[in-house]
């Protein structure tokens, strides 16, 4: 085995978890510190030892205090389990308090440690600080150490050939570990094809499966690599994977209402334009942490590039906001939206489940709550509750003193033609008020006259209370064409024209954005049990303490002098993206991996720590997160990396029902069904309606009269600009697993379900475009000597849109008697329309909804 793995896999022994420990290492006595102490941290330091108070004078977070025991004595007696009340509360479920309890095996590992003596694995601190500590073991944890970059392992001489990155030399030393090798590599329409799904999330045309497979000269498959690579559209493909772990919607997430963000798509389009210019990542990362604070103030005529940094900061404005429509506790509310906006931060860029410190000191990693409140007050400037912004107030205009001086303007003019047709607007209503009054008695016409023609502010209340008995006097605009339609008709075209010149008004636009006010700088205090209405001490800013070497944990000192905010989360991003975080750098090279290869080499991607899975490459994981740096964090290095090993480029054919088991170490490429937006967005693709247009406002979402959710209209645009209501969500994207963004999603999960099923078979969208693929399949085909499309042809045509290969023999075969027996079971019917062209449509739709259409190999 590699010495590195060795190491690894030694440091990531070293920490138990409560799961973990529920059967001992079998082996050695069990010790206080490898096997008991987090089996207490879970279960019982909330009351003996984590909280400011200890409950019956017991503190179990030594073993020695845990010797002495409280109130009641000792509670544990080293060497008799039978005489430990400790145990015998626990065995009797009396502790720990409430619902949830410890294990038969968990507790029978108490009792062996105690049997063995109560050992520790070494001298044990007179005292501790208040709280959780965190122990040597909790720190050799794999995930906390230090990043460092392995060498690639040697590969057997009949290996060489196969070994085209680092990537393959680490996977084939572990495959060779577990008696395997790679599987054959995929013919070559497979790989354009995969390649093409996973970097631009749209099948390859006809034209460019052609041109590849006619490219027979050495890197042909890397030229393609570098084609898709560069499309637009490989901004919108990866910027939806961003999307997901940022909590991206189109709405607030207030409740019912679901209050609309008219404002979010300029961060979903700064994510789309970031990826495809390659932006490198600790750019990209420092801008939506701190964009804010790299643009001078004040924020008038604001460049595009500027805009660009305030509209990145749209990461951190993406968690559900309920003071949009007012909330009935707005502290409570604004107070949850910054522990959100703390857990998006957490699995985003930590892969750690933070939030579970914000009540008290994390029960499985080494996260003390302290920290979780020095991470609120990087962000709290931003996101202060006790001066709390709703998001209407959050909005910067776009506009330009010429677009204000214009817009002044074209007012003027405006005011001009209003003054000129105020004249006739008089007259016309004088007219109309006559004709009105000869209805009422000589006696009142007066009366009424003058309360009508005096100005409302200065009506008696006489006047006020004849106008209101007798409203038909109130004569305006609108009701002039009772009297006299054609002036009405002429003042109705005269204000079309004041309209169309206020028109040219530039509109005013706005970006949403997450900035501090100047020179408001709250103090944070942790919360007592989480609750904001119990504010402790204060605590300054600063990174996990775990995340550093003991006695060097980031701390941000006071507030920058160069700023006229605190600089504080500018600080910290910078922090993060240094290179040396162990966190950072594992975590987003995981999960690009994992959106190639359909699961990361740890398979948790938004969680880290204790109860997340373990790297199955851990050398590997750490020679990418190295690499990512000296690649100068470009993404698309990274891609290219990846699928031009051969270990992307293999086949995903089993050999023999056993591979299975060899799945984990990648000894072939895994088959994949298309996520929910790359799945729409083929159908759009095939069906020949795709909307190409980059950028933009999203296409709205509407409800139908039987409850499904559709684009508006019908709309062809990609999947990416569809509106993202909380409340509403596309049926056919929720039926295959997009994410309902209650928070966010570090990772998708696929389901295989009959609603699935029936939405293939009966919905609306699916209907139409096969509709559309059928009249596009028809217009596309060669025609007859006759003039009609050729019946083959036609087939040909549809196979090679729908899978981007030939019809076989046998398929052709198929498809011919199911055409005749759909265009017989018409004519039996006497189905109305064109029977050749429906009987097509359903030949799509079963194309459309086919496995080979829905997966990816």
């Amino acid at each position: 085995m590699h010495p590195t793995r060795q190491g690894l896999i030694a440091m990531i022994g070293l920490f138990a978890t409560a799961a973990a420990a529920q059967g001992g290492d079998g082996h050695a006595p069990p010790t206080f510190e490898r096997d008991v102490r987090a089996i207490f941290k879970t279960y019982c330091l909330d009351c003996h030892g984590g909280g400011s108070q200890l409950k019956g004078k017991l503190d179990l977070r030594l073993a020695r205090t845990a010797r002495r025991g409280g109130k009641t004595g000792p509670a544990v007696v080293p060497g008799h389990p039978d005489e430990s009340p400790l145990l015998d509360r626990v065995r009797d479920g009396e502790m720990p308090p409430g619902e949830k309890k410890l294990t038969s095996d968990q507790a029978d590992l108490i009792a062996r440690w105690i049997a063995a003596g109560a050992k520790t694995l070494r001298d044990e601190p007179d005292s501790l600080p208040p709280g959780i500590d965190i122990t040597p073991e909790e720190r050799a944890f794999w995930a906390f150490q230090p990043v460092r970059r392995p060498e690639p392992p040697a590969v057997a001489p009949e290996d060489a050939a196969r070994v085209r990155t680092p990537i393959d030399a680490f996977l084939l030393a572990e495959l060779r570990h577990q008696g395997a090798a790679f599987a054959p590599e995929a013919d070559r329409t497979t790989l354009l094809r995969r390649a093409a799904f996973d970097l631009i999330g749209l099948p390859p045309s006809p034209v460019e499966i052609a041109a590849f497979l006619n490219d027979r000269r050495p890197g042909a498959y890397e030229r393609a690599v570098d084609r898709l690579l560069d499309s637009p559209h490989y901004g919108e493909r990866w910027a939806r994977h961003w999307l997901d772990v940022a909590g991206y919607a189109d709405s607030d997430g207030d409740g019912s209402q679901d209050t609309p963000r008219p404002y979010a798509y300029r961060y979903r389009d700064y994510v789309v334009r970031a990826f495809n210019a390659d932006r490198p990542l600790d750019r990209f990362i420092v801008e939506q942490l701190a964009g804010d604070e790299l643009v001078p103030r004040p924020w008038s005529n604001l460049k595009p590039d500027q805009a660009e940094l305030l509209a990145a900061t749209g990461f951190l404005r993406m968690a559900a906001d309920g003071t949009s429509s007012g909330a009935p506790d707005p502290a409570l509310a604004s107070n949850q939206v910054v522990a959100d906006t703390l857990k998006i931060v957490g699995s985003t860029f930590w892969g750690l489940t933070v939030g579970c410190a914000q009540c008290h000191d994390h029960k499985y990693d080494p996260i003390p709550q302290v920290d979780y409140y020095r991470l609120r007050a990087v962000f709290e400037p931003a996101l202060d509750p006790s001066h709390w912004r709703r998001p209407t107030q959050r909005l910067v205009s776009l506009a330009t003193d010429a677009d204000r001086a214009r817009s002044a303007a074209i007012e003027a003019e405006a005011q001009k033609l209003e003054k000129a047709l105020a004249p006739r607007v008089a007259r016309s209503l004088d007219e109309a008020l006559e004709k009105e009054l000869t209805k009422f008695p000589a006696a009142m016409r007066g009366q009424l006259r003058d309360a009508r023609k005096t100005p409302e502010a200065k009506r008696t209340a006489e006047q006020k209370q004849l106008l209101a008995s007798n409203p038909s006097v109130n004569i305006s605009e609108g009701v002039l064409y009772q009297y006299n339609p054609g002036a009405a008709d002429d003042l109705k075209k005269e204000r079309a024209k004041i309209a169309a010149v206020r028109a040219k008004k530039p509109v005013e636009d706005f970006v949403s954005v997450l900035d501090e006010l100047p020179g408001q700088i709250p103090a944070t205090h942790v919360f007592y049990r989480g609750d904001h209405r119990q504010p402790t001490t204060a605590v300054a800013p600063g990174d996990l303490t775990i995340a550093a070497p003991p006695g060097k944990r980031f701390e941000i000192a006071g507030k920058d002098p160069t700023l006229p905010t605190s600089g504080r989360r500018l600080a910290y991003a910078r922090h993060l993206v240094d290179g040396r975080h162990p966190l950072v750098g594992r975590v987003l090279v995981n999960r690009i991996w994992m959106h190639h290869f359909g699961r990361g080499l740890v398979e948790s991607a938004g969680d880290f720590g204790a109860l997340g899975t373990r790297p199955t490459h851990p050398e590997l994981l750490d020679w990418l997160a190295t690499e990512l740096v000296r690649q100068g964090w470009s993404l698309k290095r990274m891609h290219r990396l990846i699928v031009t090993s051969s270990a992307y480029r293999q086949s995903s054919r089993r050999t023999s029902a056993g591979d299975t088991a060899l799945d984990a170490w990648y000894a072939r490429y895994p088959v994949r069904r298309l996520d929910a937006e790359a799945l729409r967005d083929r159908v759009l693709f095939t069906s020949g309606r795709l909307d190409p247009t980059l950028h933009g406002r999203p296409v709205p979402v509407v409800e139908d009269a039987v409850g499904q959710v559709n684009a508006a209209g019908n709309s062809p645009r990609r999947s990416l600009y569809l509106e993202v209501r909380r409340t509403r969500p596309v049926s056919l994207l929720a039926a295959f697993d997009a994410p309902a963004m209650a928070v966010n999603c570090d990772r998708r999960t696929p389901s295989t379900s009959a609603p699935q099923s029936l939405m293939l078979m009966n919905s609306d969208f699916v209907l139409d475009h096969a509709k559309a693929m059928a009249a596009r399949v028809r217009s596309e085909a060669p025609r007859t000597s006759g003039g009609k499309p050729d019946p083959d042809a036609m087939l040909d045509r549809a196979w090679t849109l729908a899978y981007q290969r030939p019809i076989t023999a046998d398929e052709r075969a198929l498809a011919r008697a199911f055409l005749k027996a759909q265009r017989n079971e018409m004519a039996r019917t006497n189905t109305p329309g064109d029977r050749e062209l429906a009987a097509l449509a359903d030949l799509c739709q079963q194309l459309l909804t086919s496995n080979e259409f829905l997966y990816v190999d």
